[in-house]
């Protein structure tokens, strides 16, 4: 059953927030007059957070549940979500209380003004300085400067999208907080507004300085992607000729060693060492991108999806056109 809009939120481990933020939830919705739905998706929690989504479907049609069989992470929940959601308008936000569902309305009325997608920035932010708010600045900064989409805050999970804009994107990895860089690239045209942020009061947090790194690896994975993925030759290449310049000039390093201090090209170590390294470095790199070529290239060929579901409630056999899923189905 289609509605105008769908709002998707990812679960891990959050029981003691759930009723709260369900109800705070569904009070906006209903204050709202919105035709909507609301889909969970648990990733795999293991406190017993299954059981009061349970409940809550059971009590309120609206509400549709996914569970995974296992913990995937944060981007192959929203994955899922957006495959099953039905809603011309989509909103995902996090279950911990610290987004504020009141703010959906303000993401609602800049959709319906013409934007694709509106990301939301926690200004005020309710976090530890160093292990929270200050990498997420850094990677902010990182994120704005090599994509060219100049956000302040792309880690904040409170977004809103239009459904046709996801169709063609497909998520792996951790890449849904570039979903607003790869819908710029496509045309969308992206806003972004200032939203509330609260303290975390049950629970902990599922982010920390572990991600950094990962999310510096994404960037990279996604600038060489969206900049060489149709265009191998200039990456292969420009590389490849940086390494002959490079060994052209440890080359004339050496012959000046030579000549000039006497030191015989196989008594001079630094050449090898610096050759050997900087070939390594490049291969790794290489690698890496072939992989992530070759691992996209398996799933959207095989029709296959980066999480497994165990079981749904209140949601139809098949998921809705903006992505596929062969792993549904109905208690």
């Amino acid at each position: 059953m289609n509605c105008e809009l769908s709002v998707i939120v990812p679960v891990y481990n959050e029981r003691d927030n759930l009723e709260a933020f369900a109800s705070a939830l569904q009070r906006v919705l209903a204050d709202s007059g919105e035709d909507y739905e609301v889909l969970f998706v648990d990733d795999g929690s293991t406190d017993g957070s299954i059981e009061i989504l349970e409940r809550l479907a059971a009590g309120e049609s609206r509400i549709r549940l996914i569970q995974f069989r296992r913990n995937f992470g944060q981007t192959a929940a929203l994955a899922a979500g957006f495959a099953f959601a039905s809603g011309r308008l989509l909103v995902t936000i996090d279950a911990d209380l610290q987004n504020d569902p009141a703010d959906i309305p303000l993401i609602l009325a800049k959709l319906r003004e013409g934007c694709d997608v509106v990301s939301c920035w926690r200004h005020d932010r309710k976090d530890s300085w160093w292990t929270r708010t200050l990498p997420s600045r850094i990677a902010n900064l990182l994120i704005s400067r090599i994509s060219g989409v100049r956000l302040h805050d792309y880690g904040c999970t409170l977004k809103g999208y239009r459904a046709e804009i996801l169709r063609h994107i497909r998520l792996y990895g951790e890449m849904h907080r570039f979903v607003p860089v790869f819908a710029a690239w496509a045309g969308a045209q992206v806003r972004e507004i200032k939203v509330r942020h609260h303290a975390r009061l049950h629970g902990i947090s599922k982010y920390g300085l572990d991600r950094t790194y990962k999310v510096i690896l994404d960037l990279i994975t996604v600038k060489l992607l969206s900049s060489y993925s149709t265009k191998p030759m200039y990456v292969f290449g420009s590389t490849g000729l940086l390494a002959c310049l490079a060994g052209i000039g440890f080359a004339g390093w050496t012959l000046f060693d030579k000549f000039h201090s006497g030191i015989k090209a196989h008594n001079n170590p630094m050449l090898l060492l610096a050759v050997f390294l900087f070939l390594v470095g490049v291969q790794f790199i290489l690698m890496g991108l072939v992989a992530e070529i070759l691992i996209r290239i398996y799933y959207e060929t095989r029709g296959k999806t980066p999480y497994l579901i165990r079981r749904t409630w209140n949601l139809a056999a098949e998921p809705s056109t903006i992505a596929s899923s062969d792993q549904s189905s109905n208690p």
